[in-house]
């Protein structure tokens, strides 16, 4: 499984980030959607036979941040012996792509009634946690690259983007790759 943390949000590579934010339509609270969640994933462990283990819910929310600049959330976890990755951003809260998750996992529960443990591996391969290409670093999280806080704002986003930029850029005696790293780690920070 990639090593998935809590804490900087980890988002599976092979899935677009969302430009746009729905408004929330669930009317449920973080404590809630973080039940249900995890409440879901037991049983449809339970339903299915196979154990859901090593859960890692990831997102850019601090404790107390009412209107996080990210509120896409990842929840990681291993069942039937693979990585499986469920990630939402679609939403303008946290606790509206948690339960946005959690109406996924309830889906794969009525997979598992009204069809069978091959539909629903056949659909979870879907949300596969794939490991990055042979011979690619792993992704840095954005806050690294630019040695910034995640509540950093778009002026300070972008000073530190050409700081680096004077070091990264091939022409200044960087690379094509950290000059890459570097662009991608902007675009992640203002989106």
């Amino acid at each position: 499984m990639p090593e998935a943390q809590a804490y900087p949000l980890q988002w599976p590579d092979n899935m677009p980030r969302s430009v746009t934010k729905d408004t929330d339509q669930f009317k449920t609270s973080l404590t809630k959607a973080l039940s249900n969640v995890q409440g879901g994933l037991m049983r449809f462990g339970n339903d299915s036979g196979k154990a859901v283990t090593n859960i890692v819910i990831s997102s850019n929310v601090s404790l107390g941040a009412q209107k996080p600049k990210d509120s896409g959330v990842a929840v990681w976890f291993v069942w039937a012996g693979e990585s499986v990755c469920i990630p939402v951003d679609r939403y303008q809260t946290p606790e509206a792509n948690l339960q946005a998750i959690y109406h996924i996992i309830e889906a794969r529960r009525v997979e598992l009634r009204h069809g069978t443990l091959h539909l629903v591996k056949a659909t979870m391969k879907g949300f596969k946690a794939l490991p990055p290409p042979a011979g690619t670093k792993a992704r840095r999280p954005w806050t690294e690259v630019l040695k910034l806080n995640h509540t950093a704002s778009k002026t300070h986003i972008e000073e530190a983007y050409r700081l680096a930029s004077k070091t990264a850029h091939p022409d200044a005696g960087g690379s094509d790759e950290a000059m890459h790293e570097l662009n991608e780690a902007k675009r992640e920070a203002l989106t």
